[in-house]
């Protein structure tokens, strides 16, 4: 299958376009710079290189008319960390998906798989489903969810099929070192003290490597319709990072209740990953192995 990927030098991306690879697809990505990114390295001679940036209509239309997609999955989007939630930016992501999704109609692609947020749900005590009640509270999450409802519609004006995946909390090797887990290790295995909140907030951590193979899966069986990215077992953030402090032998270093929990954030958040089993994906890492892996890798290549 020949796939587009946008945002394939991020965090999930890379673990996406890596995935499509191995699995024997044929990959195609926008670049702006002849240099491979610092987490496509492994790979980037094993996929094909357009040049131009995904906001540049004139050489996104003249990369896909040259490769001719079957899919795109679509990951790019403005995720800074302590910024993205509330930026404007969110709204050029917004339009540069949208405009993505009409000129991949144009070329004659059969399928969109496009990356969404749990955030775009409404709270709820209970394991989120596909069909829950949204109610997103960021300017973030309403931007992710405008574009799975604009999104879809142009899908079925196109008569080509729509996959929209709805990532819980994902964690790995090369996460951005400003968020929870590589900013804790980098603390912890340097003998640096980590605040943290009281750690009472329950969330669903899923493995990056799930993930991409997630929205691979997504992409091979045609997939139509929004699904939950979640490992679908809840995780207590003082359990997560208690396993972060075993695994690295510096437990002692965390200080619980050190930080107030962010206004924004809900109590819980975690999900039911029903319906995408029943694509037959199934999830590879526990958490434990998964932070075990996370924990080796960042000891032997830190980022």
């Amino acid at each position: 299958m020949k796939v587009f990927v946008t945002g394939a030098s991020g965090f999930i991306g890379s673990h996406v376009t890596r995935a499509l690879v191995v699995r024997g697809h044929s990959v195609a990505v926008l670049v702006s710079s002849p240099k491979a990114p610092r987490r496509l390295r492994d790979i980037f001679g094993k996929i094909k290189k357009k040049p131009g940036k995904l906001a540049d209509l004139k050489s996104l239309r003249k990369a896909l008319a040259e490769f001719r997609p079957d899919a795109c999955i679509h990951l790019a989007w403005y995720a800074e960390p302590g910024k993205y939630l509330a930026s404007p930016e969110n709204l050029s992501s917004l339009k540069t998906s949208l405009d993505l999704f009409n000129e991949l109609i144009r070329v004659g692609c059969k399928q969109i798989v496009a990356a969404g947020t749990c955030a775009e749900y409404a709270p709820s005590p209970r394991p989120l489903k596909e069909n829950s009640p949204v109610g997103p509270a960021t300017l973030y999450a309403a931007s992710k969810l405008s574009c799975l409802l604009t999104g879809r519609q142009l899908a079925a004006l196109g008569k080509i099929r729509f996959a929209w995946g709805r990532i819980f909390y994902p964690y790995g090797p090369q996460e951005d070192g400003r968020r929870l887990i590589p900013a804790a290790l980098k603390a912890l295995l340097v003998g640096r003290v980590f605040p943290a909140t009281k750690g009472d907030q329950v969330r669903d951590y899923v493995h990056v490597e799930d993930v991409a193979a997630a929205f691979c899966r997504m992409a091979e069986k045609r997939a139509d319709g929004v699904f939950n990215v979640a490992f679908g077992e809840p995780v207590t953030i003082r359990r997560l990072l208690e396993t972060l402090g075993r695994l690295t032998g510096r437990g002692d270093l965390i200080r619980f209740g050190a930080k107030p929990r962010a206004s924004w954030e809900p109590p819980v958040l975690t999900g039911d990953n029903k319906k995408l089993k029943k694509l037959g994906w199934k999830p590879a890492y526990s958490l434990e192995k998964g932070l075990d892996q996370t924990v080796q890798r960042f000891k032997d290549h830190p980022w």
